[in-house]
């Protein structure tokens, strides 16, 4: 079924698709006597356009706002396409000639291409079964005179197209290949100026150039023109665009057309979506039916700071703020708490927006790119980035009453604040709420744990680079390649200050001493440990296994931790 500019048509449509198979040549005929006498400038009422399709006036049971009579013409010529090709309407039931699309072509002597325009322009059509079995377009001879009545200039415009003379076409390259010379233009802008100066219309210059191109490609006017340009041209070109240079400047130094141009970026902008990761915690409910409504639909105040269900409640009252922050944490308590119910909206729209765009990036299509949809999925991941960042600043005063308890080391209060941002927003993207935790307790975990890892890891470099040693310098160094999810010793050892108090007296002793945690800094090895001890060195083998294990439980994600 097309789409229909306005929705009552395109419902009366479905109805009279799926009524009698013998009444819709009926509805078909009239729908097209109503479409040549309707006026654009006019408005008409719907039962009015019921009434003349079928006979029959519809009770009013609703208003219906009055159609325009442009839209309603497309409207219609829709309309008649759809009920034609739910059955098989056969050229031979009427008495007229009906022409293919091929057919009407070669009667005015124009191309494929200016048929189709003069369909979007108010031709009407039909699905038709010819005589060789085949379903396809086809005009009666009846709608293509009065489209002729209606748009005469039109048409003529089109088929002096093809009578251009050879001389003219001649003086036409000339014209086109000197212009190219003296002043680099593109073939848009040799076509306009040249349509302007010869009153002929721009496609009509623009199709003789190409035309001229492709036949003698030796002394083609853009010799280049029809070869692609490469990915590095096309993402030179992107780049050039995103930087302010006009699709017109960019159509003179490529030699290509505005409208080549503008389908490059389109396919460099959907080529980034393809390749960007958006990552989002799935929920049922994103795909039952009326999921938009129910979680955008109520809730898209919510999503961009407005008034919410928590709106009428008491305000609680002002948090107070510490007197040694600086002035920019303590602009931090200004932003109001988020109850339970506001952070569940607000993570299931966060969720459901970048679930939405990542559907439709996966659908994206580089050799058919349209740039509505590229504005849909850039829109929703541009609304799901307010909610994330209202989230965040929200949560900003936690991260810093937790960076405070870990002052100490050689960082400073911002250089920890900033550390636990970062663990916010990893948090904000992990969190389910539909397991019904509430985010602060969540994001308290991963910024603890965060710290956990990054804190001790800045004290030990801290404490080896002082030392002045060569090889701990490289140590030091190699560092920065951290990846917080593999559990190697080295990493377990800098977590190791905030943890081991959770381990027993022996497991503890056994660690500190072997990897040289303690204050002389020089480890032990098993064999010195177990004589020490008084036990067994496979014995202490175990106890050491028993403890690292404990270790790589305490400091797997925050996740685990909340699902027991």
């Amino acid at each position: 079924m097309s789409r229909y500019e306005n929705q009552p048509v395109g419902e009366l449509a479905k109805q009279l698709t799926a009524g009698l198979l013998r009444l819709r040549k009926g509805y078909i005929d009239a729908a097209e006597a109503l479409a040549r006498v309707l006026q654009p400038n006019l408005e008409y009422p719907y039962e009015f356009v019921v009434y003349r399709l079928t006979g029959y006036r519809p009770p009013r049971s609703r208003p219906v706002l009055p159609l325009g009579g442009e839209g309603l013409r497309r409207d219609l010529g829709r309309l008649i396409l759809d009920l034609s090709d739910s059955f098989d309407l056969r050229a031979a039931d009427y008495d007229e000639y009906a022409y293919d699309t091929a057919a009407l072509a070669r009667h005015f002597r124009v191309a494929v291409k200016t048929i189709r325009r003069w369909r979007r322009r108010g031709l009407i059509a039909r699905k038709l079964v010819f005589e060789d079995g085949k379903k396809r377009i086809g005009f009666l001879e009846s709608s293509v005179r009065a489209f002729a009545d209606r748009r005469r200039r039109a048409m003529l415009r089109s088929v002096r197209f093809s009578q251009m003379s050879d001389q003219e076409r001649a003086d036409v390259i000339r014209r086109a290949r000197r212009m190219v010379s003296r002043t680099g233009c593109c073939l848009h802008e040799v076509s306009k100026r040249l349509a302007a100066r010869t009153g002929r219309a721009v496609e009509t210059i623009r199709y003789t150039i190409r035309n001229h191109d492709r036949e003698d490609p030796r002394a083609a006017v853009f010799p280049d023109h029809d070869a692609p340009l490469d990915l590095r041209a096309r993402e030179v070109i992107y780049r050039c665009f995103l930087h302010g240079v006009s699709a017109t400047a960019l159509a003179a130094r490529f030699r290509r057309g505005r409208g080549s141009i503008y389908r490059i970026i389109n396919e460099m902008r959907a080529r980034s979506l393809r390749e960007r990761t958006i990552d989002y915690v799935y929920n049922p409910q994103f795909d039952l039916p009326g999921a938009e409504e129910m979680i955008l639909g109520g809730g898209d105040g919510e999503a961009h700071g407005e008034a919410g269900p928590d709106a009428g409640k008491t305000p609680r009252r002002p948090p107070r703020v510490p007197a040694d922050l600086p002035p920019y944490l303590r602009s931090l308590y200004e932003v109001p708490l988020l109850s339970r119910e506001q952070e569940r909206r607000l993570f299931r729209s966060y969720n459901y927006l970048k679930h939405r765009a990542d559907r439709l990036r996966r659908r994206l299509d580089l050799n058919r790119v349209r740039s509505a949809r590229l504005r849909k999925i850039e829109r929703l991941l541009v609304q799901a980035d307010a909610v994330k960042n209202r989230i965040i600043r929200s949560n900003l005063r936690l991260v810093v009453s937790i960076a405070k308890k870990h002052l100490g080391g050689p960082q400073t209060l911002l250089e920890l604040v900033s550390d636990g941002n970062l663990a916010l927003m990893r948090a904000v993207e992990k969190f389910d709420y539909a397991r019904g935790f509430k985010f602060s307790t969540y994001a308290s975990w991963a910024i603890m744990k965060n710290y956990a890892r990054s804190v001790p890891r800045q004290r030990y470099r801290f404490d080896r680079l002082v030392t002045g040693s060569e090889e701990t310098l490289e140590l030091a160094a190699g560092m920065g390649d951290y990846d917080p999810h593999a559990s190697t010793l080295l990493e377990l050892r800098d977590s190791l200050d905030v943890v081991l108090a959770q381990l027993s007296r022996r497991e503890r002793s056994i660690i500190v001493r072997h990897f040289g945690l303690h204050d002389g800094g020089k480890s032990q090895t098993l064999e010195e440990l177990s004589r020490s001890l008084g036990i067994s060195k496979e014995r202490v083998r175990q106890i050491e296994r028993k403890a690292m294990q404990k270790l790589r439980t305490m400091l797997r994600p925050v996740q685990a931790d909340l699902m027991r």
